[in-house]
């Protein structure tokens, strides 16, 4: 960090920092927030996570529209489900993805709504 980044003048202010400690999570839910984060980072994870928005779709089909093998997709899948980013349901011989719930969908967009913004 340059030094004209930080404090020239030590302050405390002490209501801020105990407003913003009431914001921190205690390790039992940062850590699975920090592992839901570490899913989305992955590329291909994204991709797949992206053409779930608006539909739940087959493993088949989302290989096709993420240009990845069905073997490498359903491997991705499992990550996320694990984390709790998507859930599947079987019909017959087919397994059909979507997103675990509107929270999921919230993040995605608004991430997407953001560097939109960001130019």
């Amino acid at each position: 960090m340059k030094l004209d980044e930080r404090c020239q003048e030590q302050h405390k202010h002490t209501c801020l920092i105990q407003s913003a400690r009431a914001h921190i999570l205690d390790d039992d839910k940062l850590d699975p927030l920090c592992d839901i984060f570490k899913v989305l980072s992955d590329p291909t994870r994204m991709r797949i996570i992206l053409t779930l928005v608006d539909s739940e779709m087959c493993v088949c089909d989302i290989a096709g529209a993420v240009e990845c093998s069905q073997s490498n997709v359903s491997h991705q899948l499992r990550l996320m489900r694990q984390s709790g980013i998507v859930k599947f349901r079987k019909d017959g011989k087919s397994v059909y993805y979507s997103l675990d719930d509107d929270h999921v969908k919230t993040i995605i967009v608004q991430a997407v709504n953001h560097i939109s913004h960001m130019g």
